[in-house]
């Protein structure tokens, strides 16, 4: 008898399997929170949602494909200001709204793709929140829209969402759930492509992802055009919520690109766990430290120093190389296997 020596190639794990199973009973859960949840915490898991969304999408550009964006609230600015904009002057329903903004984000992220992919490393990220400043002085001289004060969502488009407050409330809030499932799924699916492969293949390697025949700027310019159309759609949804919209809030390069750029490198940049881990870290930080005034922002400067020198993987990357757990079966596994054969 002899025993010969072969290998299995897999991609789910026992563990992956297990959170898959818990995240789906989170989500029936979540999905249920009208009906056992206050208004304020509703609203607060609804931040959460937008938060982790952007989060999970500045994620894919950064940490997968290297562009490094600091102007991603171009982007969220632009749906706060299609959703008033549809909905003020197109008569359109605040759903038929969100839904456009999509589009609308993908369609402007193609010339803006086609300028700025020009330039490389620093140089782009200067790019974009030059873009983003561009986006903010030109709302701010729509007079029909506000200018520079803002304007308020007419009082008809808010009730037109559902009969009562508290109907409203629950549809935002399944809104905002919607939407972050729906980042989180197609972020998944599209690294488990053949887009995501190259991209994989990029981030850890550009020149010899290059020699193999991989499309760079095909490749990333898909995957900017994918966020910046979602990433308008989470800006639709943050401003319907707010019900008020201004160039300042919109394009707010502290709230929308400081704070994720935060949230993804304590949770770990390069992966799809480190955004839930680093969205729910934040907002624990939130929560507790808020109180404290500007002495807040220097002990989230102090943690995020802090933990990208102990943990440059960020807090996934520390569990993941203690436990070698990875929820998420994106890549390729090799097991070795025995058998015996006659």
């Amino acid at each position: 008898m002899s025993v010969v020596d072969t290998h299995r190639v897999f991609r789910v794990t026992t563990a992956s399997r297990i959170a898959s199973v818990l995240g789906l009973l989170i989500l029936l859960a979540l999905a249920v929170a009208p009906w056992w949840m206050g208004r304020a915490d509703l609203r607060l898991l609804g931040e959460i949602y937008l938060y982790l969304s952007l989060a999970m999408l500045w994620n894919l550009l950064a940490g997968y494909a290297g562009l490094v964006s600091v102007g991603q609230q171009a982007y969220v600015g632009l749906g706060g200001y299609v959703l008033f904009a549809l909905t003020i002057f197109g008569g359109l329903h605040p759903f038929a709204a969100i839904g456009l903004s999509v589009v609308v984000g993908a369609l402007v992220s193609v010339p803006v793709a086609a300028l700025i992919f020009r330039l490389r490393g620093a140089y782009f990220a200067i790019g974009t929140w030059v873009i983003a400043e561009v986006f903010r002085l030109g709302f701010a001289q729509v007079s029909a829209l506000g200018g520079g004060s803002g304007t308020s969502l007419p009082v008809d488009v808010v009730r037109s969402l559902a009969d009562g407050r508290d109907a409203r409330e629950a549809a935002s809030y399944w809104l905002t759930l919607g939407c972050a499932t729906a980042v989180m799924a197609i972020a998944y699916l599209f690294l488990r492509s053949r887009n995501g492969l190259a991209l994989t293949a990029i981030r850890d390697n550009e020149l010899a992802a290059s020699s193999l025949g991989i499309d760079i700027w095909r490749s990333k310019f898909v995957v900017y055009v994918v966020v910046g159309g979602l990433s308008t759609l989470v800006g639709s949804l943050i401003f319907l919520q707010k019900l008020r919209i201004s160039p300042d809030a919109a394009f707010s390069v502290n709230d929308w690109t400081a704070y994720v750029i935060f949230i993804v490198v304590i949770g770990g940049i390069g992966s799809l766990e480190g955004p839930i881990i680093g969205t729910v870290a934040f907002f624990l930080l939130r929560e507790t430290l808020a109180d404290l005034g500007s002495i807040y922002l220097i002990v989230l400067g102090a943690i995020a120093i802090a933990v990208m020198l102990v943990a440059p993987k960020g807090l996934c990357g520390l569990v993941q190389d203690l436990t070698g757990l990875r929820l998420f079966p994106l890549g390729y596994r090799v097991k070795p296997k025995r058998s015996s054969k006659e």
